[in-house]
């Protein structure tokens, strides 16, 4: 037996792996949808997003690419891994995601083919998007240039492509390498972390969606769950997967607030490490 018999859940409900099923529409959420998908209908170019660790911003951008219809959206997501990218990698990635096949390898023929490869996007009455993640790391002058000359490519009803950057606050300091890029910024969206009442609800949110039968913590142990992560969804998931599990072990039906704080301690979120 382990803890999902133990508490009747069918999956776990707190796993840090995006999964779109458990994605909780809080209101900053939906509004940060509802301006990004703005930015993007209206052809606007470039949208930021910019929160702080375990904010959310992967998990916004997923349900994003997952609500862009792939009839009226030629749309891809690119997670930059690593901040020793060049921008004809950069370039090559953003080709072989709308669609190019056998991508040149000389920088002047690969923009001639992605021109080429948007205006039959638009000619479809299609929009081109790309939403890149963890942009932060791309510390490189050379390449907000390369955004910036993407972004001069447009039509008559707007740009040819949309790029929507999701990022630490650092991004603000990428995006000041190239003042000009930094200022075709057209919406900016920052995410906070989630209240206290918001953080009760994402848990049972995540519990209802697990099928959970029951309240699985008690009321002070949802107070202190948010007092330890702050609201911050990844430490959110991190508590309670944990405090699950130690629940298990000590086979209590319901979670307490002094199974909380032990796990707090344990994970190094009391302020004592």
């Amino acid at each position: 037996m382990d803890y999902l018999e133990f508490y009747g859940l069918r999956e776990h409900p707190f796993s840090n792996v995006v999964d779109n099923r458990f994605y909780y529409n809080s209101k900053q959420h939906a509004d940060a949808l509802v301006k990004l998908k703005y930015a993007i209908d209206t052809r606007k170019g470039l949208a930021v997003v910019i929160g702080e660790v375990g904010s959310g911003k992967t998990t916004l951008a997923r349900r994003l690419l997952e609500e862009l219809d792939e009839e009226r959206y030629e749309a891809a997501l690119l997670v930059i891994i690593h901040s020793s990218v060049s921008s004809e990698w950069l370039l090559k990635k953003f080709a072989l995601q709308l669609g190019i096949n056998d991508v040149k390898d000389s920088k002047v023929e690969m923009l001639g083919q992605l021109y080429r490869r948007l205006q039959q996007i638009g000619e479809e009455g299609r929009t081109a998007v790309v939403l890149m993640d963890e942009v932060q790391m791309l510390k490189s002058r050379e390449i907000m240039e390369e955004f910036r000359g993407l972004l001069n490519m447009e039509a008559p009803e707007g740009k040819m492509i949309n790029l929507i950057f999701f990022g630490l606050q650092e991004l603000e300091d990428v995006l000041s390498m190239d003042v000009p890029l930094r200022q075709r910024v057209a919406v900016r969206v920052k995410l906070k972390a989630l209240s206290e009442e918001e953080t009760m609800d994402y848990v049972r949110h995540r519990l209802r969606v697990a099928q959970s039968p029951r309240e699985l913590f008690s009321p002070q142990a949802l107070r202190a769950i948010y007092q330890y992560s702050k609201g911050l969804p990844r430490l959110i998931n991190t508590i309670c997967d944990n405090a699950l599990l130690e629940g298990f072990l000590f086979k209590k039906e319901e979670i307490g607030e002094d199974i909380i704080r032990s796990v707090a301690v344990d994970l190094g979120l009391d302020g004592t490490s």
